[in-house]
């Protein structure tokens, strides 16, 4: 089966696995991006538990479901994060956060991103998502303006820590698909290119596309997916609308998450900005035959309509590349 359409569990933490398995199955989904979090999966017992991956595993099979992907982006955003600090604490593991000391939060978040890959080897699956975390993000948009030294620092930071977790992704055979956004390391096309140089373009280091955020910075999604095309390891489907009208803009002015007045929001799959036509195309033109994920996230929508809309809508964009199908057209001989 060519390019499974999967449900990225995230945005569904709130549900217990079972039901989100059910859900997924009824609305037509091949399987799941699971996320570390809840009772989705979780890392420590995968490794600890001698029939945990067996059991999540029939689990899965008992609804007609895959996986072909983990993500643990909530812990991988400690790695390097500076500050570490209540926000923190509100979205990682009590066994990760601890005491609190930032440092400690950093070592146990590293430890727990090179585990999530043993952890995938051990349920089959070649490639985790996630963020990196970046000690350099606080000073994006930043006055005073901070120096080169202190750029070239981050990104050095971001080597030093993340070297160690790609050596287990490479012992194990998995691939990290780091997801380009926003408060990470590589967030836009040159910080992605410098990220990569950072550590020195080793195949375990690669990329999610979610072209969601592109949107929001006005950065062109199938470009990215051109220029860095050996290194799309995974697809993630989150649609963005901009409406910006003079008041509102990019930075969201510590408006909450779903305010319309933010100035761009998520929204449901086909009706916003994302040129998913031409995104796929693209898809089609680099090789790439891995999962399509859909990543629910439009407040103004209730989910349980959304997500099954979403699948019709992705795998109506699922096309065969056109020299594909006319050569299997024409293929017949005299």
């Amino acid at each position: 089966m060519s390019r499974p359409v999967t449900l990225f569990t995230g945005q569904w933490a709130d549900l217990p696995f079972e039901e989100v398995c059910k859900l997924a199955a009824q609305w037509g989904y091949d399987g799941l991006e699971i996320a570390c979090g809840g009772d989705h999966f979780e890392v420590d017992r995968a490794l600890a538990e001698d029939d945990y991956v067996a059991n999540k595993l029939a689990q899965l099979e008992s609804h007609g479901l895959k996986v072909w992907t983990i993500s643990n982006h909530l812990v991988g955003q400690a790695v390097c994060d500076d500050p570490i600090d209540e926000r923190h604490k509100n979205i990682l593991p009590a066994r990760i956060w601890g005491d609190g000391e930032p440092e400690g939060v950093r070592q146990r978040a590293a430890q727990e991103m090179a585990d999530t890959a043993r952890a995938a080897a051990k349920l089959g699956v070649n490639t985790v998502v996630g963020f990196t975390g970046s000690k350099i993000w606080k000073y994006v948009a930043m006055f005073p303006p901070v120096s080169q030294e202190v750029i070239e620092d981050g990104y050095a930071d971001f080597a030093r820590r993340w070297n160690p977790i790609l050596d287990v992704f490479d012992e194990v055979g998995v691939r990290f698909a780091h997801e380009v956004h926003p408060s990470e390391i590589a967030y836009d096309y040159w910080t992605t290119k410098k990220t990569l140089a950072a550590v020195d373009n080793r195949p375990a280091f690669g990329l999610n596309w979610d072209p969601s955020h592109f949107i929001w910075q006005d950065l062109d999604p199938v470009g990215f997916i051109l220029d860095f095309a050996d290194r799309i390891y995974h697809v993630d489907c989150k649609d963005t609308k901009k409406r910006f009208d003079g008041r509102n803009g990019r930075m969201g002015s510590h408006l909450a998450w779903a305010d319309p007045r933010r100035g761009w929001d998520f929204v449901s799959t086909g009706h916003g900005d994302v040129p998913w036509e031409e995104s796929f195309r693209a898809l089609n033109s680099i090789g790439y035959t891995g999962p399509i994920s859909v990543e629910w996230e439009d407040a103004g929508m209730d989910r349980l309509r959304g997500a099954e809309e979403a699948v019709t809508f992705i795998r109506n964009l699922i096309f065969d590349k056109p020299a594909a199908a006319f050569d299997a057209a024409f293929s017949t001989k005299d």
